[in-house]
């Protein structure tokens, strides 16, 4: 199942140089990845999705800062023409680890050299949108594939260990979330087609892959919390909100924290009058046994595909407590106490006129007015989406990208049973479409800057440096975590994922993708 590509490097002497000493150096990667490094990471190492269990995407590496930023040189870039690149490679012992759909990574961090590359061809079809990328325990590397499999390699050479069926491609479901190791757990999300099937998360056992325990988005049975906020059974047992992004993890309330998307019909309303739950929610779950202590839903009712998946980020604030905070795609941040889910911060960070204010526990209360109609109804298209945001503890500040835009939203079919993604409607961007990175607080929600000099795109990372990484004018760049000054741009390609740093060798490097190609820059002292 494995098989070897040459990939296309453009190195400059540098990267020559460290090429040649890899060639000679190099031995089989040990990843030995415990428990205890994904509970307290290494400063030089990025083992999961967001760099920690936190989501905050913060590293203490400090080497390259807000001074010396502007003198990154490009270590090397590597090629490859397996689909773009969304996944964020992990890194352990000097060995990165990624995925595309199909396909999964290993490569010198050092020097873009290939060390193995698998592909997985009992394709059966699925979406191939995307993949977020992998997780890595043991000696072991887990991905899902497009047609609903969750595979093992052996992190050494790529060879298949294991693989199971985790989700049905005849139902639409596919398979692109990063897994998440939890204790002695694989969390793992679905993705779906828009279409009329429930989302739900999985803890699976590591070494065989075999269920332990699952939570439905929405309910199931007619005793199942949050029925009351359906018409009736069926409508909630067919009522979306997929979980296809990662979660994050509290050890110390053992809490995890999975978002959810849109309901279904999502455009089509009538036939599901409530608000919906657990759709377009951040919920809490116990995480031994699956159950909710707590939900927070950011778009009730949500008519406009405004899912609420962006990444639940857990900070702690001085003198307040710990929280969740979250900016989602109907254009709200939130800060919840995160063992109660009540709200300390519920604002706007992209005006929307979307709702009419909040309730009781500052969540949204629906704006009617913008439900879609036959003759069309104006609304935020997306204030965000999928790529990460970041906070970072030194500035207080939550990092995110933004997006003003508007569509038009229509209902053509007005039947009692509508179908598909939008009941046969639809919504058309139009209006404004500026893109920022904007930086929150989070002790009120306001804004302390934002900029779009070089654009968005992509997602971030900040910094002990006084630095944020994310999208720029061609590239990836860098930014004053504290002013939003822009400081730096490696013009490469526009940056599809998000961003991470490591230290090899006493030098730290910043790595991103752009499209089919991952580039790596150092700083030389």
């Amino acid at each position: 199942m494995t098989r070897t590509t040459v990939m296309t490097r453009i190195l400059p002497v540098a990267g020559i140089l460290a090429l040649a000493v890899g060639l000679t150096a190099w031995q089989a990667p040990v990843t030995n990845v415990t428990n205890a490094m994904l509970l307290h990471p290494p400063p030089d190492s990025w083992p999961t999705y967001n760099g920690d269990y936190s989501g905050r995407r913060f590293s203490t590496l400090a080497k390259i800062n807000d001074k010396n930023v502007k003198n990154l040189s490009l270590a090397w870039m590597a090629d490859t023409t397996y689909g773009g690149i969304k996944a964020t490679p992990l890194m352990v012992n000097g060995v990165l680890y990624w995925a595309t759909p199909d396909n999964a990574w290993a490569m010198d961090a050092r020097t873009g050299r290939e060390l193995w590359h698998y592909t997985w061809t009992r394709n059966r079809g699925g979406i191939h949108i995307g993949n977020r990328g992998v997780a890595l325990f043991g000696d072991t590397v887990y991905f899902e594939t497009p047609d609903c499999n969750l595979v093992a390699l052996n992190a050494a050479n790529g060879k298949e260990k294991w693989f199971k069926e985790i989700c049905s491609t005849e139902m639409v479901y596919y398979g692109s979330v990063a897994p998440t190791v939890v204790k002695n757990m694989l969390i793992t999300g679905v993705s779906g087609d828009d279409l009329d099937m429930p989302g739900y998360l999985d803890a699976r056992n590591l070494q065989t892959g075999d269920l332990i325990w699952r939570w439905y988005a929405t309910p199931q049975k007619k005793d199942d919390p949050g029925i009351e906020s359906w018409p009736n059974l069926d409508a909630a047992q067919h009522g979306g909100g997929m979980t296809w992004q990662p979660i994050t993890y509290d050890p110390e309330a053992d809490l995890i924290y999975v978002t959810t998307g849109n309901p279904q019909p999502v455009i089509a309303w009538k036939d599901r009058k409530g608000s919906n739950l657990y759709t377009a929610a951040v919920v809490a779950l116990h995480a031994d046994s699956g159950k909710m202590s707590w939900y927070f839903q950011t778009s009730p009712h949500d008519t406009h595909d405004l899912d609420s998946t962006q990444t639940a980020v857990l900070l702690d604030i001085p003198g307040k407590g710990k929280y969740m905070a979250q900016a989602n795609r109907a254009g709200r941040f939130v800060v919840v106490d995160r063992t109660t889910g009540k709200a300390l911060v519920s604002t706007e960070f992209i005006k929307t006129k979307q709702f009419l204010g909040v309730d009781e526990r500052g969540q949204p209360i629906p704006n009617p007015a913008k439900d879609p109609t036959p003759d069309g109804s104006i609304s935020t298209n997306s204030a965000t989406n999928w790529p990460p945001p970041a906070y970072n503890p030194m500035t207080g500040l939550f990092y995110t990208g933004a997006s003003r835009s508007f569509g038009i939203y229509y209902t053509y079919d007005l039947s009692d049973n509508p179908a598909g993604w939008g009941g046969g409607g639809g919504g058309a961007a139009g209006g404004g479409n500026d893109s920022y990175i904007k930086a929150l607080d989070v002790k009120t929600g306001a804004e302390k800057w934002a900029t779009n000099r070089f654009g968005g795109g992509g997602g971030l990372l900040t910094t002990a440096g006084n630095l944020v990484f994310g999208g720029g004018s061609g590239g990836l760049a860098a930014y004053n975590a504290t002013t939003g000054e822009p400081l730096w741009v490696g013009k490469v390609g526009a940056l599809t994922n998000g961003p991470i740093t490591y230290l090899l060798d006493g030098k730290q490097y910043v790595l991103g993708a752009m499209g089919t190609r991952i580039v790596s820059f150092v700083y030389n002292e």
